[in-house]
Parts: C-alpha cells; structure tokens; sequence
C-alpha cells in the first residue's frame, strides 16, 4: 500500500481530485488532497508546505509515498519531499523548475499562446482567477460539459507568491522525479514540458497521456493506472 499526496494547482482545491480518489483509493492505495491557501496572497511555497505537511502527519500512511503536484502545484513538491526520504515526485502538466522565482520571460515560454490570452479577474492584492467563461476552454476542454460547468464554478483566487518567491530549498532533494505530459494541453505547452523532461528525469521517459490540462477529471481510471503502475515506478 502506498500513500499519494495530491497537491493542486493555481486556481484549484481540493475538489480538481473527486474523480482521481476514488480510483487510487480502489486499487487499495491512501490518498491525501490538501486544500492550499492559495486566495491568501502573502502565503509562498514554505506555507503551502507546511499545510501539506500537517494534512499528511494527521492521516494514515502506506510504506510508500508519492508527491503528485498537478500545474502551479509542483512548486510546492519538491519542498514538502526534502522532509521525507522514501518519497518520489511527480510533475502533472507541469515540470521541475529551479528554486529561484520564476522570470517572466521563461514563464512565457512555459505557457501556452491560448493561456497568455485568456481573460482574468484580478484583486488589489494581486491575486488573480481566470474567468468562466475562459476556465472552460482552458482548463477542462475535454471533460464532459457537466464537470466543466461544475469545475469553472469552484475556480479560486490565486496569489501571486509561489511564482514570484524563490523556494525555501537550497538545493533539489535527491528524491526519483517522473513527469506525466498531457499531449493537448492548453495550459502548460507539451513541447516545452517535453523539452525540459531530460534535463530532469535520469534515466525514464515522460509519461505522454491524451488530452488536456486536467486528465483527473477527463480521465481519472487513466490517471490512476499511471501513477501507480511500473510505469513510475
């Protein structure tokens, strides 16, 4: 039995997981969904840690753990795997970054065209949302219309710290690292993940999945087999 730690991305909670548990937990697996404070805009990846960290110390736990971050989540994996040596990570739509905050013009580079577009709300506190009617096309263009409608509904605010800050690491835990690509994202480019996955992975493949930039709600039975069999392992 092995414990996976489902850690979202911008805008997201806890609920971008309700399709994705139930098909770990029934292939006899522990599952850990934090919910970040991302609408808290002073709070950086040491915070966002650290509510990982409490969530995991309060719940049962598998001989194995695996850090899954899905998109902006994947800042916060690396920081949360420094406190625990059995630990793999994997990057969902996303890849490793280096600590220091992330430059506007490599961001550019990460994202894509239809995603530098999009129309956001913005607070004065610099917290940011993409809008409904974006979120739809952006987020969940492959899922059915009832959870696009359902997920664009319960899009938050997301503060700007964990990609303006410099991570509270020194250097990258000596942890195994896995990537998992979704082909038709339109959020973070497939090219760009694809070219950075050598630079990171020693020795395996990115996983490349159909679809786009939320495969645990358009694909979760999917999802789950990636995560845990031999494929990552």
């Amino acid at each position: 039995m092995a414990t996976f730690v489902l850690i979202h991305g911008s805008m997201h909670g806890a609920w971008c997981w309700r399709d994705l548990i139930p098909e770990i937990e029934r292939r006899g697996h522990v599952v850990i969904a934090p919910d970040l404070p991302c609408e808290d805009a002073e709070a950086g990846l040491d915070v966002y840690a650290a509510v990982v960290e409490e969530k995991l110390s309060a719940a049962p736990r598998g001989e194995e753990l695996t850090l899954v971050g899905h998109s902006l989540g994947s800042r916060t994996v690396p920081v949360v795997a420094e406190n625990h040596p059995e630990a793999r990570m994997v990057f969902l739509c996303s890849a490793p970054t280096p600590l220091g905050p992330i430059d506007p013009a490599a961001f550019s580079g990460m994202i894509t065209s239809a995603y530098a577009k999009a129309d956001f709300d913005e607070r004065a506190d610099g917290a940011q949302r993409v809008s409904k009617e974006s979120a739809g096309p952006l987020f969940f263009h492959d899922c059915s219309e009832a959870t696009a409608s359902w997920a664009s509904d319960r899009l938050r605010w997301q503060g700007p710290k964990p990609l303006l800050e410099a991570s509270p690491l020194t250097a990258w835990p000596d942890r195994p690292m896995h990537m998992i690509v979704a082909r038709d994202d339109r959020v973070a480019r497939a090219e760009w993940l694809l070219g950075e996955a050598p630079r990171w992975l020693t020795g395996a493949l990115p996983i490349v999945l159909a679809g786009g930039h939320s495969p645990m709600l358009s694909q979760p039975a999917l999802l789950a087999e990636a995560l845990i069999d031999g494929t990552l392992g």
